[in-house]
């Protein structure tokens, strides 16, 4: 049969695992419905799932649907539990999101939408509790529509024209054939819906079994299963434990398939292969690929590891914010709980167990306190013991922001190793990335495999709070190992030290947790919301008016907001209500502050050092890391770039023949530059899209009044160097000369136009260099400082001086075109002033010539008056 793996998910009391039993029900897999808060549910096996009425454990069930066999993911509500319903988002072919009828679209709901979205996972949605007294399905549709995707359609009104033009209208060549047609066929839909244009909806009430039969012809009509490659690949997204203390790997065979005492992981044989319906399993002696099992026999398997074919998956973008301090009994020592704590990291890879030995006390991060109270059930039923936890703490990440060379060098006696890691900030919310860009001419493959096994096999910390490092791009680009003395140990420690000697040298940056957050409140309470929001360091949209209530929408630091459920609940009487979910982490609002509380020195953790170990005379001696590249044997591969971009001067614009860009280019730039990151910003405090493009539209007019008696010309020179091929052929062999010649023609040019000519360089890449100002005869020569290009340099100046006098720029950077007009400024491509250059000596050469064949050219024409009647009476005397 046909195999697909669905996922059932929801804000927490959405109905889901009441879904997921009508579901079974429906397709005969159980007799009768189980409630769960009758503690019966068919996938909520766990005591203390059922004691608490909430999903904690991804379950999985396996029904008929038609000629498909579908594999069913009960995933947990509880925002506490997220990091469990995120890790079999990587082996979905379809996810169900389930919202209450009676409570639209939460703040949770918005997570699992972005993170479906991240996973790139189709969706159906099942708007549940429809039977409530005040559900409106207009509204409803409306709600889905603005807050999630103008994507999700009613599927209730399947073919109909109404239905059919909504699909057309998210998709333009869909709506071509549907303006000739006037209908979509079948296979587009299934396109549409598999590459995520639109989401089917469908309405009812799991617990009175309204809408599930609909529903489940949906799911059969419009899913189609993937193509799955013949090389075996897999996904591990769980690991757990059986009854037996056998560990279990759950895994989907996403190509070709296994077999029993087939070797999957690290040379490790299956010993059994189960399949899985609640509590209950089958075993089998092959899983083809799409199959969801869990086998035996693999010990080091990690979740979201790829097998075979499969790379491993991204990191999971929900993690803990609070980390808590594990008190053990008196009786209890540390050193036996933490194996089988070890244990339980495996099978919730985001508890990050951590033995602070400076402070020897256990530490676990954690995202609640549910998570607290499930936590201490697990350890009691399976290790006997009884634990608490200490108040939590924020979980701080540290990043860096600019791109620098970590060196590690490891040369005790009979020792030896060196490694060179580029590291250079990502993204945020990217994570930690690995790569290697080495030769195996300067480092055999087995030692660059060795230097990547230690980059992934800790998480290394930063050198501001010693926090764990995120959102950084660690490349291997050179090493060096010694025929004799290398060992494999060696490279560990070099590499360690690389990436700490890097982080040193780097700007590095305090990241805190932030929440997004949804309040509303009445709107006699606005005031008191937006001074709240401000102290606690928040950013939100301009509020919107529902009704009597208005709602503000934004980000929060996440240590901030505290209990402020209550106070809300409070000062609004019980109106108002405060929602947050998970949103990332971003910049610390208080960084100093955190960093001197915690009092962090990077250059006494031990166990994390910075330094090299050198040899000399047959000992080895410490080398600080801010002298280890004084000491490396290899050179600097970063450096080596640097001196070679000085040398050509490669300026970081590709350089074309230049194209004016007209208006309309220039609005849709202007479009996406002033508003790519507003998101993060505080819109309340931000001027109307329409307002700044009219700004810019007024300011680029060409009436603008100046002080004609003062004109400037402002000459991007590399640039123009670049663009004139003559230059640009001189520059290859010389770039010295290529400088000398073009500020000649400068001269001569400023000669003619007497205006002030002011020519700029870039030096923003030589080290500690200051803005350098020199005059050339009759132009200003000007060479940048550190770190400031040509384009900033001119940019300013056309800002400081654009309005008030005649400024002429000489560019063909595209980009700084566009800045330099909205600054009212005259603009001259390279091409341009090429040709008026060439205009402006060909006339003159004219006028020189023409004067000359008119006038004979004696020396007496030339002499003064004075002098001229002395030799004509010098003459006549004579």
């Amino acid at each position: 049969m046909k195999k697909l793996t669905i996922g059932v998910l929801a804000h927490v009391d959405a109905g889901k695992t009441t879904l997921s039993e009508g579901i079974l029900y429906k397709t005969g897999m159980i007799r009768e419905m189980g409630r769960v808060d009758n503690g019966n549910a068919h996938l909520d096996t766990d005591a203390q799932e059922r004691a608490r009425g909430i999903t904690i454990f991804s379950r999985q069930a396996v029904f008929s649907l038609g000629d498909k066999e579908i594999t069913l993911l009960d995933t947990p509500g509880h925002v506490d539990f997220s990091a469990e319903m995120e890790r079999t988002l990587q082996v979905l072919d379809y996810a169900i999101l389930v919202i209450s009828g009676a409570d639209g679209v939460q703040g949770h709901t918005r997570t699992l939408w972005r993170l479906l979205n991240q996973y790139h996972v189709p969706v159906f949605l099942f708007i549940n509790k429809m039977d409530q007294q005040g559900t409106d399905k207009g509204k409803l549709m409306e709600e889905l529509q603005s807050n999630l995707s103008s994507g999700c359609i009613d599927f209730a009104t399947f073919d109909q024209k109404d239905f059919y033009e909504a699909v057309a209208m998210e998709d333009e060549d869909l709506l071509d054939f549907f303006i000739e047609h006037e209908m979509i066929k079948t296979q587009d839909l299934l396109n549409m819906i598999s590459a995520r244009k639109i989401f089917p909806c469908f309405f009812g009430s799991a617990l009175k079994i309204q809408g599930i039969d609909e529903f489940l012809k949906g799911l059969e009509e419009f899913t189609q299963v993937p193509k799955y490659l013949d090389d075996f690949g897999a996904r591990v997204f769980k690991i757990t434990r059986d009854e037996q203390g056998n560990r279990l790997t759950h895994l989907k065979v996403t190509g070709g398939n296994f077999s029993v005492k087939d070797r999957l992981s690290d040379d490790e044989k299956v010993n059994q292969i189960r399949i899985y319906s609640g509590d209950k399993y089958e075993t089998v002696k092959e899983a083809p690929a799409g199959t969801v099992c869990a086998v035996t026999g693999l010990s080091k398997t990690r979740p979201g590891q790829g097998l075979g074919m499969e790379q491993d998956g991204i990191e999971p973008f929900l993690e803990p914010v609070l980390t808590y301090q594990m008190i053990l009994p008196e009786e209890c020592s540390p050193t036996v709980l933490l194996p089988k704590l070890y244990e339980l990291e495996e099978e919730e890879p985001q508890l990050h167990i951590i033995w602070k030995e400076e402070l020897q006390e256990i530490q676990v991060q954690l995202m609640g306190k549910v998570q607290i109270e499930i936590l201490k059930n697990i350890i009691q039923e399976r290790f006997g013991v009884s634990v608490e936890f200490g108040t939590g703490n924020i979980v701080y990440r540290e990043t860096i922001q600019d791109k620098v060379e970590g060196v590690g060098h490891f040369e005790p006696l009979r020792h030896y190793a060196e490694v060179h890691l580029i590291l250079e900030p990502l993204e945020c919310g990217s994570g930690m990335r690995f790569e290697t860009a080495c030769s195996e001419d300067v480092l055999d493959k087995n030692w660059q495999r060795l230097v990547m096994t230690h980059l992934l096999e800790r998480e290394h910390k930063g050198v501001l709070t010693g926090s764990s490092i995120t959102d950084i791009k660690i490349t291997l680009v050179s090493g060096r190992a010694h025929q004799k003395h290398t060992e494999g140990g060696d490279f560990r420690q070099a590499t360690y030290r690389a990436v700490r000697q890097g982080l040193r040298q780097a700007q590095s940056i305090l990241l805190e947790p932030y929440y997004e957050f949804r309040l509303e409140v009445p709107q006699n309470c606005i005031g008191r919301a937006m001074t709240d929001l401000e102290k606690m360091h928040g950013t939100f949209e301009p509020p919107q008016t529902e009704g009597n209530l208005c709602l503000f929408t934004g980000k929060v630091p996440a240590s901030c907001v505290q209990d402020y459920q209550m106070e809300v609940i409070a000062y609004t009487k019980g109106a108002g209500r405060f929602s947050i979910s998970f949103g990332g982490y971003e910049p610390c609002h208080n960084a100093q502050e955190i960093i001197e509380e915690k009092g962090y020195d990077p250059d006494r953790d031990t166990e994390n050092p910075c330094d090299s170990v050198f040899c000399s005379h047959g000992a080895g001696f410490l080398v600080p890391w801010d002298q280890v590249k004084d000491y490396m044997h290899i050179e600097s591969v970063l450096e080596k770039e640097r001196l070679q971009d000085e040398e050509e001067v490669i300026h970081s614009s590709v350089y074309e023949e230049e194209q004016w860009i007209d208006a309309e280019e220039v609005d849709q730039i202007l479009n996406q530059t002033y508003y790519a990151n507003q998101s993060r910003k505080n819109k309340w405090k931000k001027k109307k899209k329409s307002q700044i493009i009219e700004d810019y539209k007024s300011s680029a007019v060409p009436s603008i009044k100046r002080d004609p008696s003062k004109k400037y010309l402002l000459v991007d020179g590399y640039n123009i160097i670049y663009a004139w091929e003559d230059l640009k052929e001189l520059s290859d062999a010389n770039m010295d000369a290529a400088r000398g010649k073009l500020m000649d023609v400068l001269c001569n040019y400023q000669g003619i136009k007497k205006c002030e000519l002011i020519v700029v360089f870039d030096a923003y890449r030589v080290k500690g260099h200051e803005t350098e100002v020199m005059d050339y005869h009759n132009i200003h020569v000007v060479y940048t400082k550190e770190a400031e290009t040509a384009d900033q340099y001119i940019e300013k100046f056309a800002h400081e001086h654009g309005r008030k006098y005649d400024v002429t720029v000489a560019t063909s950077d595209g980009l700084e075109q566009i800045i330099i007009r909205g600054q009212g400024c005259r603009l001259l491509s390279a091409r341009e002033f090429q040709k008026e250059i060439e205009e402006e000596s060909k006339k003159l050469k004219e006028e020189y010539l023409l004067k000359k064949e008119h006038h004979k050219n004696y020396l007496i024409d030339e002499l003064s008056e004075e002098v001229k009647n002395k030799i004509l009476k010098c003459t006549k005397d004579t």
